[in-house]
């Protein structure tokens, strides 16, 4: 598992933003072909987890392009969202492609959220937590701002078990994914940093335990595509 292409924590912050600036055009159209055309399919997964109602506060941290904010709104059309993101471009692409979203597009650190405690009835994530520099941090900063009994979901990458496919999994992100990047984005170094950052991440046992020291209860986990995503959800 090569480390050499994650930038030290200190640095990680600057690097991520940077890094999604450039590659903002063409993020969801690379996410549906890396997922096999799965991307969907898991937002909505994660969404029923959450059992939004309308009425709501809904935050979607780390939301990019607004895909999960749009896929709540169609779950739940009367819910009061927010999708804040570190990077400002891949606001704006969100803003472009669904330019009558009912959300505002608000751009955020993760680790400094501009909220007060206890805002939100229900926040999630997709493909934000391997990225943060500090995600005990990240994961605090998510249960404050949090109502009490306030529900937690997050779809993300997650280091894969050994199994008959391991091999499989391996050519995908080591080769298709940066040839991917090249060809779709002209970018192959930043999909080999999301090769690198998901081999180097949590599995979902180790994330319980980090989500669980963050004051959460009610955890739960499951595995997708063969284990390299996982689906996780909490309460505060």
């Amino acid at each position: 598992m090569s480390t050499s292409l994650l930038p030290p924590p200190d640095q990680k912050p600057r690097y991520v933003r940077h890094m999604f600036a450039q590659i903002a055009e063409r993020y969801d159209t690379l996410n549906a072909m890396i997922s096999l055309g799965q991307d969907q399919r898991w937002r909505h997964t994660l969404l029923r987890q959450l059992n939004l109602q309308a009425g709501e506060k809904f935050l979607d941290l780390g939301g990019g392009t607004g895909a999960l904010t749009y896929a709540a709104l169609e779950q739940e059309p009367g819910l009061h969202a927010i999708t804040a993101d570190l990077t400002h471009e891949m606001l704006a692409v969100g803003k472009r492609q669904w330019p009558s979203l009912p959300t505002r597009w608000l751009t955020a650190d993760a680790l400094h959220l501009p909220f007060p405690d206890g805002m939100f009835d229900a926040l999630a994530s997709g493909f934000l937590l391997r990225n943060v520099a500090d995600l005990d941090a990240a994961l605090a900063e998510q249960h404050r701002v949090l109502k009490p009994g306030g529900r937690w979901a997050a779809l993300d990458t997650s280091r894969p078990p050994r199994h008959v496919l391991s091999p499989f999994m391996r050519l995908h992100m080591r080769v298709v994914v940066p040839w991917l990047g090249k060809a779709i984005a002209n970018n192959a170094h930043a999909y080999r940093y999301l090769q690198a950052s998901t081999e180097n991440f949590l599995a979902p046992e180790e994330m319980e335990a980090r989500i669980r020291a963050a004051g959460f209860h009610n955890i739960g986990y499951r595995r997708l595509m063969f284990g390299a995503v996982a689906i996780y959800w909490a309460q505060k």
